[in-house]
């Protein structure tokens, strides 16, 4: 299996800025040198609290806000170093699936516009053709044809998703980025754009990266998870081994919390004290250790190296 995209050390350091001058004063460290490897047709979760830096990462992976440090490189091509055509037909090859399904549409726009827009932009599909590949690609979220017609008001929420699901396919990706693509929606609709996301992946041979809080969806869909806190991977492995062997404290702490589905069964729920501090100071040495409850003296003045413990399964910290 061919490996498609490479993150190395990506950092996004947002200023803080006061004073008439806006003279920097520090920065929110959101993403503070994370790593990892996309494989061709894998499915990579990435999980973590609300505001440790998932939906950032994925963002600065597709330049949608610029990296402060660290490399991108898709097909063997650091996107940093690419010139602007290049950068251009790469925005064919990622897309994004937004989290909030309304928001994401323009709202003066039909469904037809929305998607055959980005085709004109590029350049590709012409006339009668590009008629055709709207409605194929409607047909293909579970939309007919004639509601190309509408604008995105006249839609639900489940069915505007699916309108996000088919403008991420217009283009031909090769890598769809889904922040939060779920969480909007109500259960069972929830269950009908993950299964959706996994039927379109086998035909049109996608690779995905998945930014989700609900451990549940990533278990059913991804084949490797990584876990973030305060803008650091701290686990990462094939989401068998996640679930039935997590090694960092904070993993285990997060799947104590996933509800289980037998009354019987009797649930050992790990309580987290403290906050989480703040990205614009984060601790010293390991960045969980003053909410860990197994914190050693070696924790708050070394920083741990994520590192392999064997069949891919890497893990930030001293306990290990």
């Amino acid at each position: 299996m061919e490996t498609l995209l490479t993150v190395k050390d990506l950092k996004v350091h947002f200023p803080i800025t006061k004073g008439i001058l806006s003279r920097t004063k520090g920065y929110v460290y959101a993403v503070d040198g994370i790593s990892f490897a996309l494989n061709e047709g894998e499915t990579l979760g990435i999980v973590g609290e609300s505001g440790c830096g998932k939906t950032t990462a994925g963002l600065a992976i597709l330049r949608l806000i610029k990296p402060t440090d660290g490399r991108v490189v898709f097909q063997g091509k650091d996107m940093s170093r690419m010139t602007k055509p290049e950068k251009q037909n790469l925005r064919r090859e990622m897309q994004i699936i937004f989290q909030d399904p309304y928001s994401s549409l323009n709202p003066r726009m039909t469904l037809n516009r929305t998607l055959s827009d980005p085709m004109k932009i590029h350049g590709i599909y012409h006339g009668t053709e590009r008629k055709e590949r709207v409605a194929y690609l409607l047909e293909k979220v579970g939309l007919t044809p004639e509601q190309g017609r509408r604008y995105p008001h006249e839609f639900s929420g489940g069915q505007r998703q699916r309108i996000g699901v088919a403008r991420a396919l217009a283009l031909n990706p090769q890598i769809i980025i889904g922040d939060e693509p779920v969480s909007a929606l109500d259960v069972s609709i929830q269950a009908q754009i993950i299964n959706l996301l996994i039927d379109l992946q086998d035909e049109f041979q996608l690779s995905y990266i998945i930014i989700s809080h609900d451990l549940a969806v990533v278990e059913y869909i991804c084949d490797r998870i990584a876990v973030m806190y305060l803008g650091k991977i701290v686990e990462m492995s094939v989401y068998r081994d996640m679930y039935a062997d997590p090694r960092h404290p904070y993993t285990q702490a997060l799947l104590s919390a996933v509800p289980v589905p037998d009354l019987n069964a009797k649930s050992k729920r790990i309580i987290l004290g403290g906050d989480v501090p703040s990205p614009i100071n984060p601790p010293s040495g390991c960045r969980f250790h003053p909410r860990c409850p197994h914190c050693m003296d070696i924790c708050p003045q070394e920083e741990p190296e994520l590192k392999d413990l064997g069949d891919e399964h890497w893990v930030a910290c001293h306990l290990c």
